[in-house]
């Protein structure tokens, strides 16, 4: 995982030659011409010849390296019930952070609907934020050259990102381009860290579950807020949480503990993949998603927990240290696990159990963070502090703009819903003395209030306010409904949606 523009590794012909940085350089060849129209497959799959297989739910090749067997399904009444909840939580999002953060941690937990994915990771990480406060900041970035020395590094390291994904099954096909653009994006956004190959197969998660402008924002912020220093040169942040994980495990496990210690096995021989790529090339990708949705909401402490859990059940008891004699043994139980360990409902509720806190974390930082300076010195990468999940992050920036979306469409109190028979109830603030009088006339005042006069519409000019026309006088019965029906339908069907991309 050396961060090097150097680094050496097998490289794959481009049909265009190197880079120069845009775009452009990684267009598909004329054997994708036709990649306009997708197939159920994805072009990229059609492309290198991968047609006839099928692809799972997540969009691996079935049979291939990641992709699943049996997988648990969630009854689709429930996953409706969840999506629901979801979706007023996402539309009410600063409320719900504000007042109700421990149900959203909950829902986490059960699992974010697939369809709502993509927007809830948004929305937890503050990535929706930074893109209303930086407009077209990506776009300036996707245009410039970027800096040679990591471009032929990032080339390099493309078709190693997930290659049986039918994003980025192909050279140079839509996946990969849009991997491009992200990560040499990020060096140019922070070009003192430049591009560190773990931040591949992150940003390869992301751009699974939405587009790269998206993608590039939630990179950004899982680089600053929820993982800082662990992609700079020296790589001093990962080596400190090692010193955690090792000290955190001898309170969870004794026995793997003092495994490892007996062993010499250094914590960075074995969890530097696992944390820098959050488990992405690791788990079970049911399983990486659900560690990502609490990872998201709950921060770094997830990580730490999935790293704890998957020790103390590799390497937790002298039944299974039988096997693990030496150095290399034990390694190599820990490089191919247990199916069962990493299997999603046992792994996800193992790690909901395990009382590891943010306290328990800082406090050990804080040890670890006094002996490295006490042997090593000051760290080289002064990295802001690590900010635990989605309320810290929130809490953070008090001065961010609101997340909180209107409605659609908005009525008065008491108009009737569009396509209702009801006749509209008289307003209650109107005197018992005026409605007898306009029974008696047989019509309502011709003069509507303001609230009956206009319809307002959230969300700009998709239908302006509406000026009721008066009515003829004539029985109420036989009166023609209220023109709200006509603009809520003319509203919705121009207003965009904030997050199509699900």
């Amino acid at each position: 995982m050396a961060k090097s523009p150097g680094e050496n590794g097998p490289r794959s012909p481009a049909a265009g030659g190197s880079l120069s940085g845009t775009r452009e350089n990684l267009a598909p060849g004329p054997d994708a011409a036709a990649t306009d129209e997708l197939s159920s497959l994805g072009s990229d799959s059609e492309a290198n010849g991968f047609a006839e297989r099928r692809i799972d739910k997540f969009g691996f090749i079935v049979g291939a390296q990641g992709a699943e067997g049996a997988l648990e399904e969630v009854p689709l009444e429930v996953l409706r019930q969840r999506e629901s909840k979801w979706l007023d939580m996402l539309n009410n999002w600063d409320k719900w952070m504000a007042k109700k953060h421990k149900k959203i941690r909950l829902r986490c937990q059960k699992g974010i609907p697939p369809s709502l994915r993509g927007r809830a990771w948004q929305y937890l990480s503050g990535g929706k934020v930074k893109l209303q406060q930086n407009p077209g900041k990506f776009g300036e970035l996707d245009m410039s050259p970027g800096d040679s020395k990591w471009l032929d590094v990032i080339e390099r390291d493309l078709h190693r990102q997930f290659p049986f994904h039918e994003m980025f099954v192909s050279r140079g096909g839509h996946g990969q381009q849009d991997l491009f653009r992200v990560l040499k994006a990020y060096t140019l956004y922070r070009p003192e860290e430049g591009y560190c190959q773990a931040q591949a197969p992150i940003a390869a998660v992301l751009l699974m579950h939405m587009p790269a402008e998206q993608a590039f924002w939630c990179l950004v912020q899982i680089c600053e807020k929820y993982l800082p220093g662990y992609y700079s040169e020296k790589l001093e942040a990962i080596q400190l949480d090692g010193e955690i994980l090792f000290s955190l495990l001898q309170k969870v496990s004794p026995v793997a503990h003092k495994h490892l210690s007996r062993q010499k096995i250094d914590p960075l021989l074995y969890m530097t993949e696992w944390f820098m790529c959050a488990f992405a090339r690791t788990l079970p990708w049911s399983s990486v998603l659900r560690v990502w949705d609490m990872f998201f909401c709950e921060g770094v402490k997830i990580i730490f927990r999935v790293g704890l859990v998957l020790l103390r059940h590799a390497l937790g008891s002298p039944e299974k240290l039988k096997a693990c004699q030496g150095q290399y043994e034990t390694i190599e139980r820990l490089r191919s696990l247990s199916p069962k360990i990493m299997q999603e409902a046992f792994l996800v509720q193992e790690v909901i159990e395990l009382p590891v806190t943010e306290r328990q974390i800082e406090r050990e930082h804080l040890i670890q963070l006094r002996r490295w300076q006490e042997t090593r010195g000051e760290l080289q990468c002064c990295s802001p502090p690590r900010l635990h999940g989605a309320k810290a992050i929130l809490e953070a920036e008090p001065g961010r703009p609101t997340l909180q979306p209107s409605p659609s469409i908005r009525l008065p109190p008491d108009a009737p819903l569009p396509g209702s028979k009801s006749k509209p109830k008289p307003p209650k603030h109107v005197p018992k003395e005026q409605q007898r009088q306009q029974k008696a006339g047989g019509q309502l005042d011709k003069t509507p209030t303001p609230g009956q006069a206009k319809v307002a519409i959230a969300g700009g000019d998709a239908c302006p306010p509406q000026e009721v026309p008066p009515k003829d006088p004539a029985p109420q019965d036989s009166a023609p409904p209220v023109s709200a029906h006509h603009c809520s339908q003319e509203s919705l069907v121009s207003q965009e949606s904030e997050d199509t991309y699900l």
